[in-house]
């Protein structure tokens, strides 16, 4: 999945599944540090996929998935219901993402919501 993102690397996309938000929000604001922090990232992947392997917690909620809903359906807010935050899905569904500040909110801790979910 870490380089199906890469793809969309410029928009930071991959950094943010791989649990590093504020790289992510650099690439996205810089189009991956003008394209050369995107092609690095290449070599990186590997990397960044053992670190999010060892700090998040496996479970019955699929990364993966959880993701995928975010990144198509964000603001429709199909994602928070997916990993059972019932309240905030329809709060999020008319609202636009709470008005998209939400949708960014979830881009920034999506991985440790997921996780927590993921404990219980």
């Amino acid at each position: 999945m870490g380089y199906i993102l890469w793809i969309f690397g410029f928009t930071g996309a991959h950094r943010f599944y791989y649990g590093r938000p504020v790289t992510g929000t650099i690439w996205f604001f810089t189009l991956g540090l003008v394209g050369i922090g995107w092609l690095i990232d290449v070599f990186l992947i590997p990397g960044m996929e053992r670190d999010a392997d060892s700090k998040y917690s496996a479970g019955p909620i699929n990364y993966n998935v959880a993701w995928i809903l975010l990144a198509f359906l964000g603001v429709l807010g199909i994602h928070r219901m997916y990993i059972g935050k019932w309240i905030t899905g329809i709060i999020w569904f008319f609202t636009g993402g709470l008005f998209t500040l939400g949708y960014v909110y979830d881009y920034w801790t999506w991985n440790e919501q997921v996780s927590d979910a993921n404990r219980q």
